[in-house]
């Protein structure tokens, strides 16, 4: 006697309804349709208006649909997504403005000739001229900043981790937090004050001084995250071979962490290399050529571009220098968060094998 099996071949499945993956550019494009029809019937002229009705009418109908299609669990998930979105994007259109608007304009005079020569006898009504001095002077003074900050904001990133207890560390770790958020201009007062105390003239390397009180809290702070990074197991199977501590991280935990640090030298050089408070105070700036930062008046890039705006009442020649100008600032710093990011992935540790 046989007994016959019956299977039910139904698919059973324990998911609801879903949106269908095209449903968030669909709810997007519909929200800012509407958005226009809205901004045009109340005489709104402005895009960003647009934008922000939009950005409003997407989050509230994706709420909408997919409450209705979906519950309202799964809505409130799409909502958060939703908001993750438009803060990306209010974020990166003002960056994305910025940029176009400085190639825009700075390409008008940004050539071969703009970059290998100096201010020199132009006057600044006049064409002509470049910025072959505030590059030179923009890098010796970040140079020499670099040269100061880095080695101290590192060594004491190594005490804090590996070498700190007790109240000295936590001084030092509250005023590196209080460095961190000076104004730029309290720094260049500080070094002005010793200036006048010793009765010295502006030159570059005073600059600089100022530019490493603001680097070496970044560095600090950036250094000391990527210490904490490496695992106490590799310092513990050094230590138990004998090693001595100074010699474990010189050989251990500076070269593991050594990508990340060098990441964070970067970014505190790009973060010094548009500050204009600091060096109009202790550099002044000059139209010519001086290779010399500790002797005379030095030009820079973010003080170059301040000065020419400042004098472009009626010269469209400086307006259109400094536009040039501040492109090569933001080609000079965008390179350097580059070199970073390569730095970072060719120093990573290697997995796998």
């Amino acid at each position: 006697m046989s007994h016959a099996v019956v299977t039910d071949k139904r698919p059973s499945s324990l998911r609801g309804a879903q949106l269908p993956k095209w449903s968030p550019w669909a709810i997007a494009a519909g929200s800012l349709a509407v958005a226009i029809g809205i901004g045009l019937a109340a005489g709104l002229h402005s895009r960003i208006q647009w934008g922000l009705i939009a950005a409003l009418l997407f989050i509230t109908g994706t709420f909408g649909i997919a409450a209705r299609v979906e519950g309202t669990r799964q809505a409130k998930d799409r909502v958060a997504t939703s908001l993750v979105w438009v803060a990306f994007l209010l974020a990166v259109v003002p960056l994305v403005s910025l940029i176009w608007v400085t190639v825009q304009r700075g390409v008008k005079v940004l050539d071969g000739y703009f970059l290998t020569h100096s201010m020199g006898l132009v006057a600044d009504s006049e064409p002509g001229g470049g910025i072959y001095h505030a590059i030179l002077g923009s890098l010796e003074q970040v140079g020499l900043a670099t040269v100061i900050a880095a080695p101290i904001g590192v060594l004491t990133a190594i005490y804090l981790v590996e070498y700190g207890r007790g109240s000295l560390a936590r001084a030092v770790t509250f005023f590196v937090d209080v460095m961190t958020g000076i104004p730029s201009i309290v720094a260049g007062l500080f070094i002005l004050s010793l200036m006048l105390i010793f009765e010295m003239q502006p030159f570059g390397f005073a600059g600089s001084l100022a530019l490493a009180i603001l680097m070496m809290p970044v560095v600090v702070r950036s250094t000391e995250e990527m210490l904490k990074l490496v695992p106490n197991e590799l310092r513990e199977a050094s230590l138990a071979l004998g090693v001595p501590k100074w010699r474990t991280i010189l050989k251990v935990v500076l070269p593991t962490s050594i990508g990340g640090i060098t990441t964070g030298i970067m970014l505190a050089v790009a973060r010094i290399a548009g500050e204009t408070a600091p060096v109009l105070l202790l550099v002044w700036g000059n139209p010519f050529i001086n290779a010399n930062p500790f002797e005379g008046a030095q030009a820079s890039l973010p003080l170059y571009i301040y000065q020419q705006y400042a004098n472009s009442a009626g010269s469209g020649a400086a307006y259109d220098r400094a536009w040039a100008a501040s492109l090569t600032l933001i080609a000079f710093v965008m390179i350097l968060n580059l070199l970073a990011r390569g730095i970072a992935r060719w120093k990573a540790p290697k997995t796998g094998r």
